[in-house]
C-alpha cells in the first residue's frame, strides 16, 4: 500500500477515536447538567427519529402496518410481538395488494 492509503487509514482512525472521546465528554457534561433526564429517553428518541424518517416517503400500506405495530406496542409493551405483528400486517397488505 502506498503512503496516501496509510495516511487515510490514520486520519480515519483518529477521527473515529475522536468521535468516541467527544461522545464520552459530552455524555459526562450532560449527565452532570440539568438536562440529565434526556439521557434516559435518548434511545427511544433515536428509534422514533429513525422510524419517522423511514416512513417519510412510503406507501399507505407501510403507514398502516406502522400504525398497527404502534398499537400493539402500546397494548403489549413487548418488542417481539410488536415486530411480529407489524411484519405480518405488512406482509398481508402486500399479499392482498394494498
Amino acid at each position: 500500500m502506498t503512503f496516501p492509503f496509510w495516511m487515510l487509514i490514520a486520519v480515519l482512525a483518529v477521527a473515529a477515536f475522536s468521535i468516541r472521546v467527544l461522545g464520552l465528554v459530552a455524555g459526562d457534561a450532560i449527565r452532570s447538567s440539568r438536562h440529565s433526564w434526556l439521557l434516559g429517553d435518548l434511545p427511544g428518541l433515536i428509534v422514533v427519529s429513525l422510524v419517522a424518517s423511514s416512513l417519510a416517503g412510503q406507501s399507505i400500506g407501510t403507514w398502516v402496518a406502522a400504525a398497527v405495530a404502534l398499537f400493539v406496542a402500546y397494548l403489549t409493551n413487548h418488542v417481539i410481538w410488536t415486530m411480529c405483528i407489524g411484519v405480518a400486517t405488512y406482509a398481508l397488505l402486500v399479499w392482498f395488494g394494498a
